[in-house]
């Protein structure tokens, strides 16, 4: 959930310096047969309804996010297309893996206190994942994968475990309920304040950073930021306000 085009080529080098490859969890034989079930698990057992994440609680009984990490790494819509023929499982499953693969890799970096500074580096581009047998990176899974299946809801459903992400829900995404799962998340993200604002005295609308990071995501679907928002929102925003942008919180999200 990041980008930096200008720092491309610096990053590409680094990256393939210092690039690490994360170790898949050994394949939980008891319920591979339904590997969306141990990732509700999960869900249900260590995020809480205002999204927190219980790392440490995690990190003790981690069995059902291995099975499922596992399951991620032998099986993708790239290496097994016949499991997700419509266009909403193969979105749905890319939701979860990359939600999952996210809560993988803050236990495989010891639980950091933020991804801020280096710390994002190698976060989103030096740790590399195991999806359908191939490693790739968080940014290049969400930037070259994600992204172009065209659904810019999707900003508010990846979640890459800081507080300055869409809230966590305690769900899977389901292909079945995918359209509506998407027009709630983003509802959601649109009516916390943290998300956007509005200075009626200063003629200003503050919105996330995702909104800068994403904008021509956004302003593609629906002309301008603030038409967009507007699209999921109980209380329009005034279109005419000038847009700022309020800070990324990149503090891990975990319970206190």
């Amino acid at each position: 959930m990041v980008r930096w085009p200008m720092m491309g080529l610096i990053l590409f080098i680094m990256a393939t310096a210092c690039a690490h490859t994360v170790a898949v969890p050994e394949m939980q034989t008891g319920r591979f047969d339904n590997p969306e079930a141990s990732w509700g698990a999960v869900l249900q057992q260590f995020v809480a309804e205002n999204g927190r994440v219980d790392f440490s609680g995690l990190a003790a009984g981690p069995d059902d996010l291995h099975t499922y990490v596992a399951f991620i790494a032998r099986y993708s819509p790239g290496s097994h297309p016949q499991l997700f023929a419509a266009p909403a499982d193969r979105l749905a499953y890319h939701i979860n893996a990359y939600n999952a693969l996210s809560m993988y890799n803050v236990l495989a970096t010891g639980i950091p206190e933020s991804l801020s500074g280096y710390g994002k580096v190698n976060f989103f581009y030096f740790q590399k994942l195991t999806i359908g047998g191939k490693k790739i990176s968080l940014y290049d899974y969400e930037n070259k994968i994600i992204r172009p299946m065209g659904d810019e809801r999707v900003h508010f459903a990846l979640n890459c475990m800081s507080v300055g992400c869409p809230r966590l829900p305690r769900e899977p995404f389901r292909a079945a309920h995918l359209n509506d799962q998407l027009d709630r998340e983003t509802r959601r993200f649109m009516a916390e304040p943290r998300n956007v604002q509005v200075d009626h005295a200063g003629q200003t609308i503050r919105l996330s950073e995702i909104f800068r990071f994403y904008k021509e995501d956004f302003t593609r679907a629906n002309g301008s930021l603030p038409a967009y928002v507007n699209r999921y929102r109980s209380e329009p925003v005034p279109e005419g306000y000038r847009v700022t942008y309020i800070p990324y919180d990149w503090t891990v999200n975990r319970q206190k």
